[in-house]
C-alpha cells in the first residue's frame, strides 16, 4: 500500500509540535520551582536588582551553631542593590557563644552597609547582646531590653536516681573532670569553678555593653542588675537610642547615613535546612488545607525543639524568674 506523502509530513509535523510543548512544560515546571523555592527561603528573585533596605531578623532563642546567618551577613554585604540594613530582633537570648557569634557577624556587617537595629519585641540577654552590634538602636515603647546576665543551670537527679536503686560509678583523671554532673551534687570546688566561668562571662558582658553603649562605672552597674526595662526606661538609661517603630530606624538610616529614601525593606533570610524538613513541610501542608491552628502548633514544636538542643552557658531571659 502507498504511504500517502502529505501523511508524513502531517505526522512529522505533529511530533515537532509535541516536542515544542513537552520543552516548554519541562522549562515551565523548573522555573515554577525556582520560583516556589525562592519563596519558601524568603528570597524574591524578580526583586533582586531592585535597591532596598534589608531586614535580617534576630528572632527566637539563640543557638551556639550561627554558620546559616554569617553566610546571610556575607550574602548582604556583597549585594549591591542593599544601601542599608535594619536588624530587627525579638529574642530572649540563648547560647552566649551564639551570641557572640551573631555580635561579631552583624559588627563585621555594619563596616560594609549602614546599620541599624530595631527591637521589636524582646532583645533580653544574648538577644541584647546581638542589638550592640549596631551603632543606633531603636525600641518600641513598649519592648523589652536589657537582662545583662549570664546563666548555668544543670539538674541534680541524684535523689531521685538513689529512690530508684541506681547508683552511677566513674573514674575521673582529675577532681573537677565532667563537672557538674547530674549524677551527683556538685562539690564546693566544682561550683566554685563554675562561679568563676560565669563571672568571667559575665564581666565580658558588662564590658561590651560599657564600650558600646559608652557607659561609666556607675550607669554600668545600674544596668547590669540582671533586670530587664521597657524601651521608655532604656532611653535614660542609654540602653537604646530611642523608642519608636521600624520606619523611625530607617529614617535614622536615611537621615544619618544618607541612605534614599523611600527605599523598599526587603526580608532576607538565612538559607536554611528547615526550610524543607519535616516539620516545615507539615506545618505548609496544614496551611494548604486550611488547618491554620495545627500548622502554629507544629512551627511551635520544631521551635520548641531547636531550644531543646542548647547547650553550655545561657544569656537568656526567662520570664518566670522574674517574679
Amino acid at each position: 500500500m502507498a504511504v500517502d506523502p502529505e501523511l508524513i509530513a502531517d505526522r512529522r509535523r505533529l511530533r515537532r509540535k509535541l516536542s515544542f510543548w513537552r520543552v516548554l512544560g519541562v522549562v515551565a515546571v523548573i522555573a515554577a520551582i525556582v520560583v516556589v523555592g525562592a519563596t519558601i527561603a524568603g528570597r524574591a528573585p524578580f526583586r533582586a536588582g531592585q535597591n532596598q533596605i534589608a531586614r535580617i531578623s534576630v528572632d527566637g532563642f539563640i543557638t551556639g551553631d550561627q554558620q546559616r546567618m554569617r553566610d546571610l551577613f556575607r550574602r548582604v554585604a556583597q549585594a549591591r542593590n542593599v544601601s542599608g540594613v535594619v536588624v530587627s530582633i525579638n529574642s530572649p537570648g540563648g547560647a552566649t557563644t551564639g551570641a557572640e557569634e551573631l555580635f561579631r557577624g552583624i559588627r563585621a556587617l555594619s563596616e560594609r552597609k549602614p546599620l541599624v537595629a530595631f527591637v521589636s519585641g524582646t532583645a533580653a540577654s544574648g538577644g541584647y547582646i546581638a542589638a550592640l552590634a549596631a551603632d543606633h538602636i531603636v525600641a518600641r515603647e513598649t519592648s523589652l531590653v536589657g537582662s545583662i546576665g549570664v546563666l548555668f543551670q544543670y539538674p541534680d537527679l541524684s535523689k531521685l536516681l538513689s529512690s530508684l536503686g541506681v547508683q552511677v560509678e566513674e573514674v575521673k583523671s582529675a577532681p573537677l573532670k565532667a563537672e557538674p554532673s547530674p549524677f551527683h551534687p556538685t562539690s564546693p570546688e566544682g561550683r566554685e569553678a563554675l562561679r568563676q566561668v560565669v563571672a568571667d562571662t559575665h564581666e565580658w558582658f558588662k564590658r561590651i555593653v560599657a564600650d558600646r553603649r559608652k557607659l561609666g562605672e556607675a550607669e554600668l552597674a545600674a544596668v547590669t542588675t540582671g533586670r530587664i526595662f521597657n524601651g521608655r526606661q532604656g532611653v535614660p538609661l542609654k540602653l537604646v537610642d530611642a523608642v519608636g517603630a521600624e520606619r523611625d530606624a530607617v529614617a535614622w538610616l536615611e537621615r544619618e547615613k544618607g541612605v534614599a529614601t523611600d527605599l523598599p525593606v526587603r526580608d532576607w533570610k538565612p538559607r536554611t535546612s528547615r526550610d524543607l524538613n519535616l516539620w516545615t513541610a507539615a506545618s505548609l501542608g496544614a496551611d494548604l488545607l486550611g488547618l491554620g491552628e495545627l500548622a502554629e502548633k507544629l512551627r511551635r514544636a520544631a521551635a520548641s525543639a531547636e531550644a531543646a538542643s542548647l547547650d553550655g552557658l545561657l544569656a537568656v531571659w526567662h520570664p518566670v524568674s522574674e517574679k
